[in-house]
This record gives structure tokens, sequence and C-alpha cells, in this order.
């Protein structure tokens, strides 16, 4: 001990003196010059420190190039410098033992195996196989190795860490698209959670079972949510703040899509288990998102390659649905899914509470023209929906996507009746058709930079037509949207802390509305086409504590034919204090230039028909919205509590939008709304069991100038809604059931008639009744074998069957009385289903 002692003595006075002999030479340590190359050049060495200690030289020249730098070290220093990347360079000492280094990729999440990510070395590189497995040779235990595929984390683990007896499970997490940090988890149910930026991200494949719902249909799911209800129970016409459905943005792969129901709404038009992830945006939009002055609803299936055959079958009281993903070319999947209405080999009482509910109180259930001739009449209907997609990685940096919807409704009413002695029949039609199709290209250039760029064909059309046989009429009535989309973006990670994204979009909107008439003959046909230009950036902070979230981002929009800019900042910003808490800011400026019109007097039927219009910036003017929310979030040990209050204006709506059924029907003119609330949640999860409760609380009025009076209750102004439910959850079974209660919506009544007139109050002075109903399903999964499950499911929608009035209007019939139509929602609804996986 004492002679250590004493050769230290020795030696530490000798290094000190080399040391200083050596500074005053100009020759600085190894580790000083990389830390100075790594702030000049941007890069990353990665080495083991006695590989470096002790050696000192003159730093290299200020004027050189990275690669220049690169080998006056290796001339200088004799180690072994290999740039793995653009950005990661790893250095050792050359050693002659070379070794063989084994292993399978895995996600980090879910545990599938990653094929087709790249593995390198300072010299050699591999591939993965199907399996994830992977063999490395020509390496030393000093080499670092790097680990990166499309859509992960890279990783660097030195060779020294792997297991010299076996191969080795390595785990990459999935690529953080942009910096962020979730806020709240298990929002409501386990697979629903909000980010720091206020976006509520919706995992089908572990979402848990709801109240009324058997299968995952995300357009049922987010009215679990505060401050979304949909006002006549239906998917395609949500309303979120006040909004109407068709302010809302929806998204399938990136292309908006103008449909989103099956069964004149009552069904989701986008299959559930072929859904991979939903992402719900209600204020404080990336400046990436426009043409939506109300929410986003972003609907993406699995863009993951597979390694072996999965999918699955599975049939209910509705429709009958299959999917299968198959891999190809070791690199790709091709996944297709398919879905089909059973109401024409079946009727189940599921099928005919349905369409009891959309067809009461119109002429395919109550012929109201000399209903004494009608000799029998019949209906047939029919819905399906088609996905094709494919996923294809070229390399570990490059990725191509195809993706292929088609969503169809179709139902015809025939009429047999005895006109002047002779036998008449005619067949009216009312077909619904939707086409997406759109091309994605990724690009990982290096650790920092990632680019996208999609081409999509969004097409839809409507055509009906109407026979009147007791006067002799046809009404035809056709709407079409053809969009064409190109978007371009860039996401480029400063640091840690840091990123920007930024992009370009240009859209053309093609909308033509045609009515056609044969007697009295009349023709019109209006076709109006926008072209606009999209300019956004926007920027993302957070802090290493990851208690500060900041996005701010701006949109610049150039409607090219009306000359017109619209500029549109957007900010999300959330600060979590006290462990436990969370403070949240959201804001946005947003524009939108489509619309819906509601001509309810034109309806096929009876039944409503909504038709897509453009802005023509004239008497359909641009709509623009503001909106600003604040909140505050806890969450600790399984309860959460959650308090947010909004407002938000939105100006240039037409009144044909609205669906007015009083004095403002057929009056088409401009105005705006403004809804202020507040939405409250508290959850609480104890052990299996999950226990919700949801209070919204909003004001929402209407200005139209031109109506008399000007301000009034909106048509969708639910002042009061509550939510609550509680579930069970085990690996095999899950139970969920709920209370959705809310105040009546406004109507107007009548206060005479004039002539063939109905004479009405003000606007929306009167209100419905109360809104009552009780939900509950369950669900049982079966192992059959390793690979093959079963799920056994069952619902009941309106468990205490009460008759919920939707809405009350009002017509005059052929002796000047006033006939009072109420809507009824649907009734005591069961459906039962049942799955296969595979």
């Amino acid at each position: 001990m004492k002679l250590n002692k004493y050769i230290l003595l020795f030696i530490i006075p000798y290094l000190i003196h080399i040391s200083i002999a050596a500074q005053e030479d100009g020759e600085i340590s190894l580790g000083a010059i990389l830390v100075d190359l790594e702030e000049r050049y941007q890069v990353s060495f990665t080495f083991v420190d006695e590989d470096i200690n002790g050696i000192f030289l003159k730093p290299p020249s200020a004027g050189i190039d990275l690669p220049e730098a690169i080998q006056y070290l290796k001339n200088k220093t004799g180690l072994n410098i290999q740039r793995l990347s653009d950005r990661f360079i790893t250095i050792n000492r050359v050693e002659t033992n070379n070794i063989t280094l084994c292993g399978i990729l895995v996600d980090s999440k879910n545990g599938r195996v990653i094929h087709g990510a790249t593995i390198q070395g300072p010299s050699k590189f591999t591939v993965s196989n199907e399996s994830g497995g992977f063999r490395l040779t020509g390496l030393t235990r000093r080499d670092s190795v790097l680990f990166r595929y499309l859509g992960y984390e890279y990783l660097i683990k030195p060779a020294f860490q792997f297991s010299k007896d076996r191969c080795d499970t390595i785990k990459l997490d999935q690529q953080r698209i942009k910096l962020k940090e979730l806020v709240i988890t298990n929002f409501i149910s386990e697979g629903i959670e909000k980010d720091a930026e206020g976006v509520y991200t919706i995992d089908a494949e572990i979402l848990e079972i709801l109240p009324g719902l058997t299968d995952p249909d995300v357009l049922h799911t987010i009215q679990y949510l505060p401050g979304i209800i949909s006002i006549d129970e239906t998917v395609s016409d949500i309303n979120v703040r006040g909004g109407t459905n068709d302010q809302n943005l929806i998204l399938w792969n990136g292309i908006k899509m103008y449909q989103s129901g099956h069964f004149f709404g009552l069904i989701s038009a986008f299959n559930p288990y072929i859904t991979n992830r939903v992402s719900l945006t209600k204020n404080g939009s990336s400046a990436f998102l426009g043409d939506a002055v109300s929410s986003t609803l972003s609907i993406e299936t699995d863009h993951q390659v597979k390694q072996k055959v999965t999918g699955s079958a599975g049939i209910n009281m509705i429709n009958a649905d299959a999917n299968i993903n198959i891999p190809l070319f070791k690199k790709s999947t091709l996944q297709i899914s398919a879905r089909r209405s059973i109401a024409d080999l079946v009727e189940t009482p599921t099928y005919k509470s349905y369409f009891d509910r959309v067809f009461r109180n119109t002429e395919v259930l109550n012929p109201t023209d000399n209903p004494d001739s009608l000799i029998n009449s019949d209906e047939n209907f029919e819905f399906h929906d088609l996905s094709i997609n494919y996923n294809y990685n070229i390399t570990s940096k490059d990725k191509v996507e195809l993706s292929f919807l088609r969503i169809y409704n179709d139902i015809e009413y025939q009429e047999n009746a005895v006109l002047n002695g002779e036998n008449e029949s005619k067949t009216s039609g009312l077909e619904q058709t939707s086409m997406a199709a759109g091309l994605v290209y990724n690009r990982l250039w290096n650790e920092k930079l990632r680019t996208n760029a999609q081409l999509y064909l969004s097409d839809y059309d409507l055509a009906a037509v109407n026979f009147d046989l007791y006067n002799d009429q046809r009404l035809i009535q056709e709407n079409e949207v053809l969009e064409k989309g190109l978007k371009l973006d860039a996401r480029y990670l400063f640091s840690n802390n840091w990123d920007i994204f930024g992009g370009y979009q240009l859209i053309e909107t093609g909308i033509g509305n045609l009515v056609e008439i044969n007697n009295p003959l009349f023709r019109r046909y209006i076709k109006r086409v926008l072209l606009s230009h999209s300019l956004f950036a926007e920027a993302n902070y957070i802090s290493n504590s990851g208690n500060t979230n900041i996005r701010g981002g701006f949109r610049i929009n150039y409607f090219q034919k009306f000359y017109e800019w619209t500029v549109e900042p957007r900010i999300a910003f959330n600060q979590k204090f006290l462990k436990y808490f969370s403070l949240e800011v959201l804001g946005e400026f947003k524009s939108q230039a489509t619309a819906q019109i509601i001509d309810l007097q034109n309806d096929f039927l009876g039944v409503e028909k909504r038709r897509w219009i453009l802005a023509n910036n004239e008497d359909i003017p641009i709509m623009k919205s503001k909106q600003l929310s604040a909140g505050i979030h806890f969450q600790k040990s399984g309860t959460l509590i959650s308090v947010e209050g909004y407002l938000k204006q939105v100006e240039g709506i037409t009144s044909s939008s609205q669906g007015f059924q009083n004095q403002y029907q057929f009056v088409r003119s401009t105005g705006d709304y403004e809804v202020y609330g507040l939405d409250f949640l508290f959850n609480k999860r104890i052990k299996a069991f999950n226990l919700w409760l949801s209070y919204s609380l909003a004001k929402n009025e209407y200005y139209f100038p031109e109506f008399t009076p000007s301000v009034f209750p909106n048509n969708i102004d639910n002042r009061h809604i509550v939510s609550g439910g509680a579930s069970y959850h085990t690996q095999k079974f899950q139970l969920s059931a709920g209370l959705n209660w809310r105040t009546g919506k406004p109507y107007t009544e009548p206060a005479g008639t004039s002539g063939e007139d109905i004479l009405y109050n003000d606007p929306n002075t009167s209100r419905l009744d109360e809104y009552l109903r009780v939900d509950i399903s369950a669900k049982y999964k079966i192992g059959i074998s390793e690979s093959v499950n079963a799920e056994l499911g069952a619902s009941v929608w309106n468990l205490i069957n009460k008759q919920n009035i939707l809405n009350i209007f009002y017509q005059m019939d052929s002796d000047s009385d006033i006939n009072e139509v109420q809507q009824y929602a649907l009734s005591f609804t069961p459906n039962i289903m049942f799955r296969v996986n595979f």
C-alpha cells in the first residue's frame, strides 16, 4: 500500500509536467478537440474514455471541413474513427479480435418484431429479417452499433454490452413525430389520451368497451368526450362546441372526407376494425390543419409493415365484415377490408329499429298522398365499404403508402298504385358514394430532418330520384364533390427541446349541384371550383423537465378565385405544476370555404338530405372562426379531474346551412354565432373498475342582422349536458353501462296561420323535453389457440326505452290545419356481435 502511494507521488508530478508541456506547445486533449468539433459541425462522437485519455495534439485547422478533420485525427492518433451517419461518429482503438453479434429487434410498446431495420457498425451493416433477427460480423468489443428504422427513435449500443452466448432482444421506441408530452392518460377509457397540445388520441386496438356499443366505433366514441354531442343521435351530425357537422374536418389517412356515415348517419362509414389511431382537436389546432372552423378528426389505419398474416372477421345485427393483412416482398404489407349490410338477407330487430328511426314521419312508412289508392310499396336498403392499404418500406429511411376507400349507400323505394283505373309503378332511389385515394411518401433524411409528401383525390356523389305518382312528377337532385390535393411538409429537430414544422398545401375543390323537375319543366345546375394555396409554419418547445410545452405557429391561405388572403395564428401552451396539476391554454383562428345546405322542402321521401356547396364570397362567404380556451387538469393515482372554459366565435354562416324549420326555412341570409361554455370531467379508476362523470355548460346564440330579432338561441343550443358511466375490465371480460342526459334543444312554435303560410312566434323560444338515455354493453374474449381468439359481445341502446324527442316542426295540411311532427330518437335497440381474430 505504501509502495503504491510512493509511485503515485512520483507519477503525478510527471503527468502534470507532460500536460503543461503539451499545452505550451499548442497541444490540447483529444477530448477537448472532440467537444469543439461537435459544436462546429453539429455531430456527436461516441467513445470509451480510456481510448482517448492521455492523447494530446494540436487541434485541426478551423478552415477545413469535417471529413478532413476526421482524417487529420486518424493520422495523428492512429485511432479507428468511423461515421455511422451524418450525425454520429464512433472512435475506438484498433483491435484485431473480431466478433459477431446477433439479436432480435422488437417494438418496445407492443413487442412486435421489426423487419427491415438497418443495423450498422463502423465498417459493415445488415438488415433485420422477417423475424426481426440480425447478425453483424467484423466488430470489436469497443465498437458501437447503430439501430435505425423509419418511424422509430435511433439507438446506439456498444458492442461490449451484447451477450456473448445468446442473441439479445433489442427494443426500439416509436419515434416522437414532434416534441410533446402526454398530460392525461386513460381519459374516460383506456386507450384515450390527451397530450400537451390539447389533442385527444384514441388507440383503437386497446380501447375499452363503451356503453351501447359492441364495436369500437370512433365517431360514437368521441361523443363521450365533454363538449361533443350529436343533436340527432347520429355519427354524421356531430356537434363540437356548438358547431354544425359540416364545420368539422374529417380526414382518413390525410384525405378529406365529405361523407362519414352509413344508414343515414347511424353507423360510421369507417370500419372500426382497421382503424388504428384517431386524433381529435377541438382547439389550438396545428397550423398543418385547415378548412374547418370547428374541430378536426383524423382517422388513421395501421401504417406498420407486418411480418405475418393477421386479420379478423365478424358479424353483428346490422353488417358483416372482414379484414386481412398480408406481408408482401418482405418489406411491404397489403391490407384489405370489406364490410356490408345484411338487411337483404335477414331483417334483425336492430335493423328494424334503425329503419324506423330513419324513415318514421316519411313517405316510406307513412304515404300521405292518396294512401287509399296505394296497392303496396317495397323498399330495399344496402350499404358497404371497401378499403385497400399498401405500405412499403423501400429502405430504412424511405416509405411509401397507398390508400383507397370506397363508401356506398343505396335505398330504393317502389310504389304501386291504381291511377285512373290503371296500375302505375315507380321506383325512387337515393345513392351516396364516396371514393378516396392517396399516395404518401415519407423520407427520414437523418436523425433531425423528416419530410412527407402526399397526393390525394376525394370524390363524393349523391344522386336522388323521387317520383310523385299522383302528380306525375319526377324530381332529380345531384350533389358532386371532387377534391384534389398536394401536401408537402418537413420537420426539423434542432435539439431535444426545439423543433420546427412547416410546409405547403395546394387544394382544388369542385362542387356541383343539380335540380331537375319534369312537371313543370325546370333544370338548374351550378358548379363552382376553388383553388387554394396554403403555407404554414410552427415551432415546438419542450423543457428539459417536460413540464413546459409550447407550440406556436401560423397558417396563410390564399383563395385564388377571390384574391383573398387569410392569416391564422395558432397557439398551444401547457404547464405542469405541483406535480399532479397542469395548466392548458389553447387558441386559434381558422377559415372554411365549404358548407352544407339543408333544403328540407326538397327532401327525398321526407328523409333529410344535405348538399355540399362552395363559397362564392357573395351570399356564401368564407367562414372564419376564433376560439380561446383555458383549463386546469389534475391526475393522480387513477383520479382525473379536468375543467376547461372556452369562447368560440364563427362568422359567415348561411341560414340555409342551419336547418331552420320555422319562418326562416326558405330565407337565405348570412350571420354569425357565438358560444361560450365550461367542460368538466371526473374519472376514477379502482383496479378493474372505471367510473366517469362529465358535465358541459354552454350558451350558444345566433346573430343574423337581417332577421327579427337578430339575436336568438342557436338550433343546437343545449345548455346542460351530463354523461356518466361505469365499466369493469378484466383480461377476458368487459362490462360497461352509462347514462346520457341533456336539456332539450330550442324550437319554434306556431302563432297561427295566414292563408297557406304558418305564422311563428319568435325563433327558438320553446324547448324540447329533457333527453335521457341509458345504455349497456358487454364483451367476452374466448381463447381458441395461441394465435386465434374470438369475441362475443352484446349491447342495448336506450335500455329503459324512453321516447326521446329529437325535433319538433310544423306542417300545414290540405285543410289549412297545422300539424305537429315529432321526430323520435332510437327506441330500445339490442345488438349482438361475434368476431374471430387471427
